[in-house]
């Protein structure tokens, strides 16, 4: 790293390129790609079914049986499309109020935006970066349609707490569970707990289709009309079944996964399980190095009744610029990777006059560590003894 950028750094920057895989650095992300997932996509390849097909439905069925029990889902080409989607089941329209998370990826919360919803930002619970339910109490109004929480890094919101708010209000919850595949909540998979489920499958996430989404309802006739909307607003499986001459009743969207992607999904569920214990074996490693070292914690440690995806692993720290470049300095690359949406131009007007202490209180303290397939627990190890050796 050159000097420049090292003093930039140490200033209160944290502008640092994103860093290229060899030998001796470990990367923030790396997809991961079971070698059955090439296979099954090179032989779909040479099907009549490339688009929208058997793998899809295949595909929703398998992710039904692991992962919703009595609840239906609906394949997307991205967590942002199962997002808009799910806003939409849900009955959401211009002028609407929707409480939602200060602290995600920008994806949660565009759509309300496209459908012209008042937003309303909760502050987080420092120890997890979820949303706080007692923010959320404190914005409810009659005008609240809807909660919108988001299981950050893999790690389940306070579901009861929130769950408890939203049916005093008679209103939905969505989960953004986008980082969240196969995480628990008092032993619930997400995903079997709300009124309606996102999940993403985007490149780096635990299970991939290159890009793509799911949306989990617990309503059939929401369901049926979810299958109608992600095409067009067209009746999909009356035009297969011979009706051509159809009319469309409802403002629909080209939302729909491709047989293409899942025949990835397919092999990543199939590997679901080999996915899921390597991950959380990251994380332990890290939990079990950094314990005891006080100038580090671990989001989400202390939390009880829950079962972490580990999708990633976020510390807190003071000095987290310094940290960050020590970690580059020994070839292991570190970032924030999501910002609190009220600094975003777009959000400005949802976010005036309003303050978010416990969001302030760690804006300058959050890194998230290395954690995907291709890491060892000698990674991790390395990585902790960097840490553990001060900044």
């Amino acid at each position: 790293m050159n000097n420049s950028v090292k003093e930039k750094s140490r200033q209160g920057k944290s502008d640092l390129k994103i860093m290229d895989k060899s030998k001796d650095n470990i990367v923030l992300f790396h997809p991961y790609m079971p070698e059955k997932a090439k296979k099954s996509v090179n032989e779909t390849l040479n099907t009549r079914w490339i688009g929208q097909g058997p793998k899809v439905d295949l595909f929703e069925k398998k992710f039904k049986n692991k992962f919703t029990k009595e609840r239906y889902p609906l394949a997307v080409g991205s967590g942002t499309d199962a997002l808009h989607l799910a806003y939409i089941l849900c009955g959401l329209k211009k002028g609407d109020e929707v409480i939602t998370t200060i602290f995600t990826c920008t994806a949660t919360n565009i759509p309300l935006l496209y459908m012209g919803i008042k937003i309303k930002f909760a502050d987080i619970q420092p120890n997890t970066m979820n949303i706080d339910p007692l923010s959320v109490k404190k914005l409810i109004t009659d005008k609240t349609k809807a909660i919108v929480c988001v299981h950050y890094g893999g790690l389940p919101c306070d579901m009861d707490e929130l769950q408890q708010i939203a049916d005093e209000r008679g209103i939905p919850i969505i989960e953004d569970a986008a980082q969240a595949i196969g995480a628990k909540y008092k032993g619930k998979y997400i995903g079997d707990i709300s009124d309606f489920t996102i999940f993403s499958f985007q490149a780096i996430k635990q299970i991939t289709t290159g890009d793509g989404g799911m949306v989990i309802c617990n309503n059939s006739d929401l369901y049926k009309k979810g299958q109608r909307i992600r095409w067009f607003g067209i009746d999909r499986s009356a035009k297969h079944g011979g009706t051509w001459d159809n009319d469309i009743c409802e403002i629909g969207y080209k939302y729909q996964m491709t047989d293409i992607g899942a025949a990835m999904g397919l092999a990543g569920l199939s590997d679901f399980e080999f996915i899921d214990k390597h991950r959380k074996s990251l994380l332990d490693e890290y939990i079990y190095n950094l314990d005891g070292f006080n100038d580090v914690e671990i989001v989400g440690r202390k939390v009880k009744n829950r079962e972490h995806a580990a999708w990633l692993n976020t510390i807190l720290v003071k000095d987290r610029f310094n940290l960050q470049i020590k970690l580059r300095e020994n070839n292991i690359e570190s970032n924030q990777v999501h910002f609190r949406n009220d600094r975003y131009t777009i959000f400005k007007e949802f976010c005036r006059n309003k303050k978010f202490p416990k969001m302030d209180s760690i804006e300058d303290r959050y890194l998230v560590l290395p954690l995907h397939m291709e890491m060892s627990l000698g990674d991790v190890q390395r990585i902790c003894d960097v840490i553990k050796s001060g900044w």
